[in-house]
């Protein structure tokens, strides 16, 4: 089945938007940190309209690993090393406040199990500890790890969701609170005061687009900054040989898996499998990266169970690794870029766009220019 593991069917459509609407601020893209944008103005007072060119969270926030990581993309110590200790700990600090949030907005979406990263070479090992050490000198949670998995860190503050029934649960409760959502509304022109799709306007005061995966190709303004590339996924049946209590980042994060409480392996991984062909925006799972995600799965994990979902995404990555946040056009705010790890990040730069768009701020606008530095 080509679709993600996450999805059970249960999804109302919201209907498209049709005629001209008048909000405060329209939010573009309805996935994890544009339903946080929808969040942070609903609770700032602002009136809302959201679009999607598609369903709800039916790009990279409802096909990714499900994983909830505290900070950046990149290990603690190599953003130190670009950032500085006081900024880096201030941004991790706020990604593990926003975990806390999003643990008691969607309870039943989020476990706080931990999560591992795990290293198989000399090499690896040694970027463990000096990652490990920079942690604890900053005073967050890090254990060192030697297990079924193999060895290296576990942090015991991460946890695992299920990604796509969460992001339904946030809309469904921005609708309750008097946003105006609409799916199946692709934006055709972005311009100040106004957002035009094929069937109808919002007037506006503000926008926020907060798109991962193809974020240059509506903004043109940010190809250089922003690109999209392919990232892939399995699923499988039940597999009852096996017992993963925790996500768990192989190679710095190149490979990752979880077990869902039901059983079932969602596995992640291999782009350097697939080589120039992932540079695409074609979420279409393909042959190379598949057979090395299944070649994992057999070998290293011992899972038998048969495979039932392939699936893809398009996700931002930018230059330096660090999210994209900023103002692109006179009253456009734009976030993305969250480099495969956007479930925390995303929603921070999500609530820190909204805030701009409305002349505010908030703590997390700490991660506003980071592309520029």
């Amino acid at each position: 089945m080509t679709g993600p593991l996450w999805e059970d069917g249960a999804w109302t459509p919201l209907e498209r938007l049709a005629g001209d609407l008048t909000a405060d601020v329209c939010v573009v893209g309805l996935g994890g940190s544009g339903l946080a944008a929808v969040d942070e103005l609903l609770g700032r007072g602002a009136s809302v309209v959201g679009l999607d060119a598609g369903q709800v969270a039916g790009g990279a926030a409802g096909r990714n690993g499900g994983f909830l990581l505290a900070g950046l993309a990149e290990p603690y110590d190599l953003v130190v090393g670009r950032l500085g200790r006081e900024r880096v700990a201030a941004l991790h600090g706020l990604t593990l406040a926003e975990m806390d949030r999003m643990t008691a907005a969607v309870p039943d979406a989020v476990t706080r199990v931990g999560s591992l990263r795990i290293e198989d070479d000399a090499d690896g090992l040694a970027a463990c500890a000096r990652q490990a050490a920079a942690l604890r000198s900053d005073g967050f949670a890090v254990q060192e790890y030697d297990g079924p998995e193999g060895r290296g860190l576990l942090f015991p503050d991460d946890g695992a969701m299920q990604p796509l029934s969460r992001c339904r649960a946030l809309a469904r409760a921005a609708a309750r609170r008097g946003a105006r959502l609409h799916e199946h509304s692709p934006v055709l022109d972005i311009a100040p005061g106004r957002v035009s799709t094929g069937a109808g306007t919002v007037h506006c005061d503000a926008v926020v687009v907060a798109v991962d995966g193809r974020l240059d190709a509506l903004l043109p303004e940010l190809q250089g900054t922003v690109r999209t590339v392919r990232l892939q996924m399995l699923g499988t049946a039940p597999a009852t040989e096996v017992r993963v209590p925790r996500p768990v980042y192989l190679r710095s994060g190149s490979e990752y898996w979880q077990q869902l409480p039901d059983g079932r392996i969602a596995l992640g991984g291999f782009r350097d499998a697939g080589g120039a062909e992932e540079e695409t925006d074609d979420a279409r799972p393909s042959a190379p990266v598949q057979a090395s995600l299944e070649r994992l799965l057999r070998d290293r994990l011992g899972v038998r169970a048969p495979v039932t979902h392939r699936w893809a995404a398009a996700v931002g990555f930018t230059r330096n690794g660090l999210p994209f946040l900023g103002q692109v056009r006179d009253r456009v705010w734009a976030a993305g870029g969250y480099c495969g790890t956007g479930n925390v990040v995303g929603a921070l730069c999500g609530r820190a766009a909204a805030a701009r768009s409305l002349g505010q701020e908030s703590p997390a606008t700490a991660f506003e220019g980071l592309t520029s530095d």
